[in-house]
Protein backbone atom coordinates (compact mmCIF):
# COMPACT_ATOMS: atom_id res chain seq x y z
CA UNK A 1 0.00 0.00 0.00
CA UNK A 2 1.43 3.54 -0.71
CA UNK A 3 -0.22 6.61 -0.96
CA UNK A 4 -0.46 9.20 -4.21
CA UNK A 5 -1.79 12.93 -5.00
CA UNK A 6 -4.73 13.29 -7.79
CA UNK A 7 -3.16 16.89 -9.08
CA UNK A 8 -5.89 18.38 -10.74
CA UNK A 9 -4.96 21.12 -13.52
CA UNK A 10 -6.04 24.21 -13.93
CA UNK A 11 -5.63 26.15 -10.69
CA UNK A 12 -5.29 29.49 -10.29
CA UNK A 13 -3.99 30.07 -6.72
CA UNK A 14 -5.04 33.34 -4.83
CA UNK A 15 -4.84 34.01 -0.76
CA UNK A 16 -2.71 33.92 2.14
CA UNK A 17 -0.53 30.98 3.46
CA UNK A 18 1.75 30.97 6.46
CA UNK A 19 5.20 29.10 6.75
CA UNK A 20 6.58 27.87 10.11
CA UNK A 21 9.80 26.38 11.22
CA UNK A 22 12.38 25.42 9.27
CA UNK A 23 13.09 21.52 8.19
CA UNK A 24 16.74 22.36 7.38
CA UNK A 25 16.86 24.17 11.13
CA UNK A 26 14.91 22.52 13.43
CA UNK A 27 16.67 19.11 13.17
CA UNK A 28 20.08 20.49 13.64
CA UNK A 29 18.50 22.96 16.39
CA UNK A 30 17.26 18.97 18.18
CA UNK A 31 20.78 17.51 17.86
CA UNK A 32 22.65 20.54 19.06
CA UNK A 33 19.99 20.18 22.34
CA UNK A 34 22.42 17.61 23.11
CA UNK A 35 25.40 20.05 23.65
CA UNK A 36 23.29 20.65 27.40
CA UNK A 37 22.61 18.48 29.98
CA UNK A 38 18.53 19.66 31.50
CA UNK A 39 15.34 20.07 29.06
CA UNK A 40 15.98 22.27 25.68
CA UNK A 41 12.84 23.26 24.10
CA UNK A 42 11.80 24.15 20.53
CA UNK A 43 9.00 26.45 19.28
CA UNK A 44 7.67 26.73 16.15
CA UNK A 45 8.45 23.66 14.62
CA UNK A 46 7.12 22.05 11.72
CA UNK A 47 4.89 19.14 11.77
CA UNK A 48 6.84 17.06 9.38
CA UNK A 49 7.92 13.06 9.07
CA UNK A 50 11.71 13.81 9.58
CA UNK A 51 10.90 15.21 13.26
CA UNK A 52 9.49 12.42 14.96
CA UNK A 53 12.51 10.42 12.92
CA UNK A 54 15.28 13.13 14.76
CA UNK A 55 13.92 12.23 17.95
CA UNK A 56 14.46 8.48 17.74
CA UNK A 57 17.89 9.29 16.56
CA UNK A 58 18.13 11.04 20.03
CA UNK A 59 16.63 8.72 21.71
CA UNK A 60 18.77 6.18 20.55
CA UNK A 61 21.61 8.19 22.58
CA UNK A 62 19.34 8.44 25.74
CA UNK A 63 17.34 11.53 25.50
CA UNK A 64 13.52 11.90 26.73
CA UNK A 65 11.86 13.85 23.53
CA UNK A 66 8.29 15.40 23.54
CA UNK A 67 6.71 16.15 20.76
CA UNK A 68 3.44 18.64 21.61
CA UNK A 69 1.89 20.46 18.40
CA UNK A 70 5.14 22.42 17.47
CA UNK A 71 6.60 22.44 20.26
CA UNK A 72 9.82 19.69 20.83
CA UNK A 73 11.32 19.10 24.15
CA UNK A 74 14.47 17.26 24.16
CA UNK A 75 15.99 16.37 28.01
CA UNK A 76 19.56 15.14 27.76
CA UNK A 77 20.90 12.75 30.17
CA UNK A 78 24.09 13.49 32.26
CA UNK A 79 25.23 9.99 31.11
CA UNK A 80 24.89 10.22 27.27
CA UNK A 81 25.63 7.17 25.00
CA UNK A 82 28.33 8.10 21.86
CA UNK A 83 26.34 5.33 19.83
CA UNK A 84 23.79 6.83 17.63
CA UNK A 85 21.99 3.41 15.83
CA UNK A 86 18.76 4.13 15.38
CA UNK A 87 16.87 3.02 12.40
CA UNK A 88 15.76 6.66 11.79
CA UNK A 89 19.05 6.75 10.37
CA UNK A 90 19.00 5.03 7.32
CA UNK A 91 16.32 7.37 6.33
CA UNK A 92 17.05 11.31 7.44
CA UNK A 93 20.14 12.60 5.95
CA UNK A 94 20.48 15.44 9.19
CA UNK A 95 21.07 12.58 11.30
CA UNK A 96 24.44 13.27 10.68
CA UNK A 97 24.50 16.36 12.49
CA UNK A 98 24.21 14.26 15.81
CA UNK A 99 28.58 13.89 15.43
CA UNK A 100 29.45 17.28 16.03
CA UNK A 101 27.83 17.55 19.38
CA UNK A 102 28.88 13.96 20.50
CA UNK A 103 32.54 14.68 19.77
CA UNK A 104 32.28 17.96 21.84
CA UNK A 105 30.20 16.93 24.40
CA UNK A 106 31.74 13.12 24.93
CA UNK A 107 35.01 13.17 22.94
CA UNK A 108 33.96 10.32 21.34
CA UNK A 109 30.91 9.27 18.82
CA UNK A 110 29.94 6.38 16.49
CA UNK A 111 27.37 7.38 14.13
CA UNK A 112 25.62 5.38 11.25
CA UNK A 113 26.08 7.00 8.01
CA UNK A 114 22.61 8.46 7.48
CA UNK A 115 20.31 8.29 4.16
CA UNK A 116 17.85 10.99 2.51
CA UNK A 117 17.12 11.78 -0.70
CA UNK A 118 18.45 10.52 -3.63
CA UNK A 119 20.07 13.92 -5.15
CA UNK A 120 23.58 12.41 -5.34
CA UNK A 121 26.78 12.06 -3.44
CA UNK A 122 27.32 13.93 -0.48
CA UNK A 123 30.73 12.61 1.30
CA UNK A 124 31.40 13.03 4.69
CA UNK A 125 34.99 14.32 4.07
CA UNK A 126 34.95 17.83 5.28
CA UNK A 127 33.07 17.00 8.37
CA UNK A 128 35.67 14.28 9.21
CA UNK A 129 38.65 16.91 8.01
CA UNK A 130 37.50 19.52 10.74
CA UNK A 131 37.24 17.03 13.66
CA UNK A 132 40.81 15.95 12.86
CA UNK A 133 42.05 20.08 13.26
CA UNK A 134 40.44 19.56 16.33
CA UNK A 135 42.08 17.00 17.79
CA UNK A 136 40.00 14.28 17.04
CA UNK A 137 40.49 10.81 14.98
CA UNK A 138 37.52 10.27 12.29
CA UNK A 139 37.42 7.14 10.04
CA UNK A 140 34.87 5.02 8.32
CA UNK A 141 33.84 1.53 10.04
CA UNK A 142 31.60 -0.82 9.11
CA UNK A 143 28.87 1.60 8.04
CA UNK A 144 29.27 3.93 10.64
CA UNK A 145 31.61 7.50 11.03
CA UNK A 146 33.80 6.48 14.22
CA UNK A 147 35.29 9.62 15.59
CA UNK A 148 36.95 9.94 19.31
CA UNK A 149 39.65 12.33 21.01
CA UNK A 150 41.66 12.87 24.22
CA UNK A 151 40.43 16.63 24.15
CA UNK A 152 39.25 18.91 21.62
CA UNK A 153 41.15 22.30 20.85
CA UNK A 154 40.98 25.00 18.65
CA UNK A 155 41.68 25.40 15.07
CA UNK A 156 41.76 27.28 11.91
CA UNK A 157 39.60 25.43 9.76
CA UNK A 158 39.22 25.93 5.65
CA UNK A 159 36.31 24.01 4.20
CA UNK A 160 36.81 23.22 0.41
CA UNK A 161 33.36 24.01 -0.28
CA UNK A 162 30.89 26.09 2.03
CA UNK A 163 29.12 22.92 3.03
CA UNK A 164 26.35 23.73 5.24
CA UNK A 165 26.43 19.53 7.15
CA UNK A 166 30.17 20.05 7.52
CA UNK A 167 29.98 23.81 8.78
CA UNK A 168 27.32 22.64 11.71
CA UNK A 169 29.36 19.78 12.75
CA UNK A 170 32.45 21.58 13.20
CA UNK A 171 30.77 24.69 14.84
CA UNK A 172 28.54 22.28 16.79
CA UNK A 173 32.02 20.73 18.11
CA UNK A 174 33.98 23.68 18.24
CA UNK A 175 31.91 25.41 21.14
CA UNK A 176 33.19 23.30 23.67
CA UNK A 177 36.63 22.69 22.38
CA UNK A 178 39.32 24.68 24.41
CA UNK A 179 40.81 27.87 22.64
CA UNK A 180 39.65 29.51 19.46
CA UNK A 181 38.46 27.61 16.42
CA UNK A 182 37.92 29.99 12.77
CA UNK A 183 35.81 27.86 10.24
CA UNK A 184 36.69 29.99 6.75
CA UNK A 185 34.54 29.45 4.10
CA UNK A 186 31.61 28.62 6.07
CA UNK A 187 28.33 28.38 4.71
CA UNK A 188 26.30 31.46 5.42
CA UNK A 189 22.68 30.24 5.20
CA UNK A 190 20.07 31.76 7.21
CA UNK A 191 20.09 28.38 9.22
CA UNK A 192 23.26 28.33 10.27
CA UNK A 193 23.09 31.80 11.59
CA UNK A 194 19.92 30.09 13.72
CA UNK A 195 21.90 27.60 14.92
CA UNK A 196 24.91 30.26 15.74
CA UNK A 197 21.76 32.13 18.33
CA UNK A 198 20.50 29.45 19.94
CA UNK A 199 24.31 27.61 20.76
CA UNK A 200 24.79 31.75 22.05
CA UNK A 201 21.53 31.56 24.07
CA UNK A 202 23.17 28.05 25.61
CA UNK A 203 26.35 29.65 26.10
CA UNK A 204 28.35 29.44 23.49
CA UNK A 205 30.79 32.46 21.87
CA UNK A 206 30.00 32.85 18.67
CA UNK A 207 30.84 35.47 16.02
CA UNK A 208 30.29 35.80 12.19
CA UNK A 209 27.42 33.65 11.92
CA UNK A 210 25.50 34.74 8.54
CA UNK A 211 29.55 35.50 7.24
CA UNK A 212 32.12 33.55 5.60
CA UNK A 213 34.09 33.14 8.52
CA UNK A 214 32.87 31.45 12.07
CA UNK A 215 35.18 32.61 15.15
CA UNK A 216 34.33 30.35 17.62
CA UNK A 217 35.49 30.89 21.13
CA UNK A 218 35.62 27.17 23.69
CA UNK A 219 33.69 27.11 26.70
CA UNK A 220 33.58 24.86 29.60
CA UNK A 221 30.09 23.84 29.38
CA UNK A 222 26.42 24.73 27.74
CA UNK A 223 22.83 25.43 29.44
CA UNK A 224 19.95 23.94 27.76
CA UNK A 225 17.40 27.10 26.47
CA UNK A 226 14.14 28.22 24.66
CA UNK A 227 14.79 28.60 21.04
CA UNK A 228 11.91 29.73 18.14
CA UNK A 229 13.10 27.98 14.51
CA UNK A 230 13.06 30.82 12.07
CA UNK A 231 10.50 30.47 8.93
CA UNK A 232 10.86 27.88 6.35
CA UNK A 233 12.62 29.53 3.21
CA UNK A 234 12.75 26.80 0.95
CA UNK A 235 8.98 26.53 2.09
CA UNK A 236 8.23 30.52 1.40
CA UNK A 237 9.73 29.70 -1.88
CA UNK A 238 7.79 27.17 -2.57
CA UNK A 239 4.72 28.80 -2.66
CA UNK A 240 6.21 31.88 -4.25
CA UNK A 241 6.94 29.72 -7.23
CA UNK A 242 3.55 28.16 -7.19
CA UNK A 243 1.57 32.00 -7.18
CA UNK A 244 4.00 32.71 -10.47
CA UNK A 245 3.33 29.27 -12.54
CA UNK A 246 -0.52 29.17 -11.61
CA UNK A 247 -1.04 32.86 -12.31
CA UNK A 248 -2.16 33.62 -9.20
CA UNK A 249 -1.99 36.04 -5.93
CA UNK A 250 -0.54 34.29 -2.69
CA UNK A 251 1.22 36.30 0.45
CA UNK A 252 3.34 34.43 2.27
CA UNK A 253 3.81 35.10 5.73
CA UNK A 254 6.50 33.38 8.99
CA UNK A 255 9.26 33.99 6.76
CA UNK A 256 12.18 36.76 6.12
CA UNK A 257 12.23 37.71 2.77
CA UNK A 258 15.59 38.88 3.09
CA UNK A 259 16.45 35.66 3.28
CA UNK A 260 14.86 34.98 -0.37
CA UNK A 261 16.55 38.26 -1.87
CA UNK A 262 17.14 36.30 -5.08
CA UNK A 263 14.18 34.12 -5.69
CA UNK A 264 11.83 37.29 -5.46
CA UNK A 265 14.35 39.38 -7.81
CA UNK A 266 13.91 36.20 -10.67
CA UNK A 267 10.17 35.95 -10.14
CA UNK A 268 10.05 39.64 -10.53
CA UNK A 269 12.41 39.21 -13.86
CA UNK A 270 9.49 36.19 -14.86
CA UNK A 271 6.67 39.36 -15.04
CA UNK A 272 5.89 38.98 -11.31
CA UNK A 273 4.49 41.79 -9.24
CA UNK A 274 6.50 41.11 -5.81
CA UNK A 275 6.08 43.14 -2.69
CA UNK A 276 7.79 42.26 0.27
CA UNK A 277 6.71 43.08 4.31
CA UNK A 278 10.15 43.36 6.28
CA UNK A 279 10.78 40.29 8.27
CA UNK A 280 7.11 38.91 7.75
CA UNK A 281 6.44 37.78 4.67
CA UNK A 282 5.81 38.78 0.97
CA UNK A 283 2.97 38.81 -1.77
CA UNK A 284 3.67 37.03 -5.71
CA UNK A 285 1.46 38.13 -7.87
CA UNK A 286 1.59 37.19 -11.61
CA UNK A 287 -0.92 38.63 -14.08
CA UNK A 288 0.26 37.01 -17.28
CA UNK A 289 2.11 33.71 -18.39
CA UNK A 290 5.78 33.95 -16.95
CA UNK A 291 8.06 35.10 -19.11
CA UNK A 292 11.50 32.65 -19.24
CA UNK A 293 14.37 33.43 -17.13
CA UNK A 294 17.63 31.46 -16.52
CA UNK A 295 18.53 30.36 -12.92
CA UNK A 296 22.26 29.12 -11.73
CA UNK A 297 22.46 26.93 -8.04
CA UNK A 298 25.08 28.41 -5.80
CA UNK A 299 25.07 28.25 -2.11
CA UNK A 300 23.91 31.25 0.10
CA UNK A 301 23.38 33.96 -1.07
CA UNK A 302 23.33 32.29 -4.60
CA UNK A 303 19.99 30.67 -5.92
CA UNK A 304 19.48 27.25 -3.47
CA UNK A 305 19.80 23.64 -5.24
CA UNK A 306 16.71 22.86 -3.29
CA UNK A 307 15.20 25.25 -5.64
CA UNK A 308 16.05 24.07 -8.71
CA UNK A 309 13.02 21.30 -9.27
CA UNK A 310 10.76 24.57 -9.30
CA UNK A 311 12.83 26.65 -11.56
CA UNK A 312 12.68 23.96 -13.70
CA UNK A 313 8.93 23.27 -13.39
CA UNK A 314 8.53 27.43 -13.93
CA UNK A 315 10.78 27.54 -17.02
CA UNK A 316 8.05 24.35 -18.45
CA UNK A 317 5.42 26.88 -18.54
CA UNK A 318 7.17 29.88 -19.00
CA UNK A 319 7.21 31.86 -22.61
CA UNK A 320 10.32 31.17 -23.92
CA UNK A 321 13.59 29.11 -23.18
CA UNK A 322 15.32 29.27 -19.70
CA UNK A 323 18.80 27.51 -19.21
CA UNK A 324 19.02 26.22 -15.47
CA UNK A 325 22.73 24.90 -14.25
CA UNK A 326 23.20 23.05 -11.58
CA UNK A 327 26.30 23.36 -9.21
CA UNK A 328 26.00 21.61 -6.20
CA UNK A 329 24.18 17.89 -6.33
CA UNK A 330 24.53 16.24 -10.04
CA UNK A 331 21.55 13.67 -9.22
CA UNK A 332 18.96 16.90 -9.11
CA UNK A 333 18.19 16.81 -12.78
CA UNK A 334 16.68 13.14 -12.27
CA UNK A 335 13.53 15.67 -11.63
CA UNK A 336 13.52 16.66 -15.19
CA UNK A 337 12.58 12.83 -16.52
CA UNK A 338 9.54 13.28 -14.59
CA UNK A 339 8.85 16.73 -15.99
CA UNK A 340 9.02 15.34 -19.49
CA UNK A 341 6.30 13.03 -18.43
CA UNK A 342 4.06 15.77 -18.08
CA UNK A 343 4.87 17.16 -21.78
CA UNK A 344 7.62 19.33 -20.54
CA UNK A 345 10.36 20.26 -23.40
CA UNK A 346 13.32 19.80 -21.82
CA UNK A 347 17.28 18.18 -22.14
CA UNK A 348 20.24 18.16 -19.76
CA UNK A 349 23.92 18.75 -20.68
CA UNK A 350 25.59 17.66 -18.03
CA UNK A 351 25.35 20.34 -15.37
CA UNK A 352 23.12 22.43 -17.54
CA UNK A 353 19.58 22.03 -18.65
CA UNK A 354 17.50 23.96 -21.68
CA UNK A 355 13.74 23.93 -20.65
CA UNK A 356 11.50 25.39 -23.53
CA UNK A 357 8.43 26.74 -22.17
CA UNK A 358 4.81 25.04 -23.36
CA UNK A 359 1.77 26.82 -23.29
CA UNK A 360 -0.04 23.81 -20.96
CA UNK A 361 1.48 20.43 -19.46
CA UNK A 362 -0.35 17.19 -19.77
CA UNK A 363 -1.46 14.46 -17.05
CA UNK A 364 0.63 11.41 -16.35
CA UNK A 365 1.67 9.62 -13.14
CA UNK A 366 4.93 10.74 -11.92
CA UNK A 367 7.28 9.77 -9.12
CA UNK A 368 9.04 12.14 -6.42
CA UNK A 369 12.93 11.15 -5.93
CA UNK A 370 13.20 13.35 -3.07
CA UNK A 371 11.38 16.46 -0.98
CA UNK A 372 11.46 19.24 -3.52
CA UNK A 373 11.22 17.17 -6.52
CA UNK A 374 7.93 15.82 -4.79
CA UNK A 375 6.21 19.60 -4.43
CA UNK A 376 7.65 20.66 -7.87
CA UNK A 377 5.58 17.33 -9.94
CA UNK A 378 2.94 18.65 -7.43
CA UNK A 379 2.92 22.20 -8.77
CA UNK A 380 3.62 20.88 -12.59
CA UNK A 381 0.38 19.00 -12.13
CA UNK A 382 -1.58 22.30 -11.35
CA UNK A 383 -0.40 23.62 -14.50
CA UNK A 384 -1.42 20.35 -16.51
CA UNK A 385 -4.48 19.23 -17.96
CA UNK A 386 -6.85 16.70 -16.49
CA UNK A 387 -5.17 14.37 -13.50
CA UNK A 388 -1.92 14.13 -12.37
CA UNK A 389 -1.05 11.49 -10.06
CA UNK A 390 2.18 12.46 -7.86
CA UNK A 391 3.80 8.98 -6.51
CA UNK A 392 5.68 8.62 -3.42
CA UNK A 393 4.37 11.46 -1.69
CA UNK A 394 6.21 10.25 1.51
CA UNK A 395 8.62 12.48 0.06
CA UNK A 396 6.82 15.75 0.16
CA UNK A 397 5.47 15.11 3.87
CA UNK A 398 8.93 14.86 5.08
CA UNK A 399 9.35 18.37 3.89
CA UNK A 400 5.77 20.17 3.99
CA UNK A 401 3.51 20.24 6.82
CA UNK A 402 -0.23 20.33 5.48
CA UNK A 403 0.77 20.63 2.09
CA UNK A 404 -2.29 19.72 0.32
CA UNK A 405 -4.58 21.43 2.91
CA UNK A 406 -2.46 24.67 2.01
CA UNK A 407 -2.84 23.92 -1.79
CA UNK A 408 -6.19 23.29 -1.71
CA UNK A 409 -7.22 26.42 0.54
CA UNK A 410 -5.34 28.68 -2.06
CA UNK A 411 -7.71 27.37 -4.78
CA UNK A 412 -6.08 24.27 -5.77
CA UNK A 413 -7.73 20.45 -5.94
CA UNK A 414 -5.86 17.89 -4.77
CA UNK A 415 -6.59 14.61 -3.22
CA UNK A 416 -4.74 12.08 -1.20
CA UNK A 417 -5.18 8.79 -2.25
CA UNK A 418 -4.32 5.78 -0.62
CA UNK A 419 -3.49 2.74 -2.78
CA UNK A 420 -1.69 0.06 -4.38
CA UNK A 421 0.51 1.86 -6.70
CA UNK A 422 1.53 1.39 -10.05
CA UNK A 423 4.33 -0.82 -11.49
CA UNK A 424 6.91 2.02 -12.65
CA UNK A 425 9.34 4.91 -11.35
Amino acid sequence: MSEHFDVHGGARLTGEVEVVGAKNSVLKLMAAALLAEGTTTITNCPRILDVPLMADVLRSVGCHVEIDDDVVRITTPAELSHEASSGAMSKLRASVCVLGPLVGKLKKAVVALPGGDAIGSRPLDMHQNGLRKLGATSAIEHGCVVAQAEGLHGAQIWLDFPSVGATENILMAAVLAEGTTVIDNAAREPEIADIAAMLGEMGAKISGAGTSTLTVEGVAELKPTEHRVIGDRIVGATWAFAAAMTRGDVTVTGVDPHHLELVLEKLRLAGAEVTTYDGKGFRVRQPERPQSVDFVTLPYPGFATDLQPFAVALSSVSDGTSMITENVYEARFRFIEEMVRLGADARTDGHHAVVRGVEQLSSAPVWASDIRAGAGLVLAGLCADGITEVWDVFHIDRGYPHFVENLNRLGARIDRVGTSGPEGG
